[in-house]
């Protein structure tokens, strides 16, 4: 099985890197698990070896029938559900559907009540963008998400350096992020051209915008206007916001947007 290039494919072959995924994702032996691309199941058995049922959602045809043949016995068992689909085009009512009549909710089937899930991925880097934003954004969210992603990505997102990014804050926003360990490119296959990191979002939810009794809508749209030149000042990119007060943009005015904290942006929301 040759990797594809259009796909994003670089199947991981790293045990320690498959180690520290699992330990990263605390599974219960009851819990269920979204995987989104498994590739060869590399992970995918390490994940059916602690987790209750696994939901491995794969849009390589080619790839589907190997790990149909490969997981056959746990298919079988319904341990592991197997999706041929392009996860960006999975909705709600195809998880539900996927988990069959055995282990759906016994509520209607119109009626989608939440279900408690993690993502545990490799995910295609192509598509890192998207994967975060449904993820986090949508209504019923995973309780965690464990991504490997490219290095330079993970580090946008913990923005250690204090420099915010429109990326950095969607996901604080919704949830903890961690960097759990630095991948390096020779622990793929093919080897890609750059590092790669496993990062770990816990505790994800809506809560902090129910708390501060703040739109998602309304929190974004401050956020990507303040982000829309990144060189600026938020005095010239925010001027003609008209529902934030003069007076409190002004305690930020002379900040640019990749130094204001998520608490930041909260406060100007809220007005």
């Amino acid at each position: 099985m040759k990797a594809k290039k259009s796909l994003g494919q670089n199947f991981l072959k790293s045990s320690l890197a498959l180690k520290k995924i699992i330990e990263a994702g605390e599974i219960k032996s009851t819990d269920l698990i979204l995987e989104i691309g498994p590739g060869k199941g590399a992970l995918t058995e390490k994940l059916l070896a602690v987790a209750g049922t696994v939901v491995a959602v794969e849009k390589d045809r080619e790839l589907f029938e190997f790990l149909k043949i490969k997981f056959e016995k746990e298919i079988k068992a319904k341990t592991l559900i197997l999706v041929c689909a392009d996860i960006l085009n999975f909705a709600e009512q195809d998880f539900y559907q996927s988990l069959g009549d055995e282990l759906r909710s016994t509520t209607p089937s119109k009626t989608f009540v939440p279900l408690r899930y993690k993502v545990i991925a490799n995910i295609p880097y192509n598509i890192t963008g998207a994967i975060l934003k449904k993820f986090l954004t949508k209504k019923n969210q995973p309780d965690s998400m464990i991504l490997m992603v490219q290095h330079d990505v993970a580090k946008r997102i913990m923005a250690n350096d204090k420099k915010e990014s429109i990326l950095s804050i969607s996901v604080k926003a919704y949830g903890e992020p961690k960097l759990i360990m630095k991948v390096p490119a020779r622990y793929f296959s093919p080897a890609p051209k750059v590092d790669s990191a496993v990062i770990a979002i816990k505790n994800i939810s809506h809560e902090i915008f129910k708390k501060n009794q703040i739109s998602e809508e309304k929190f974004w749209e401050i956020v990507k206007t303040g982000f829309a030149h990144k060189r600026k000042k938020l005095s010239g990119n925010l001027k003609n916001t008209t529902f934030l007060k003069k007076s409190v943009l002004a305690n930020f005015g002379d900040k640019r947007a990749e130094d204001l904290s998520l608490l930041d942006w909260i406060t100007l929301a809220k007005v």
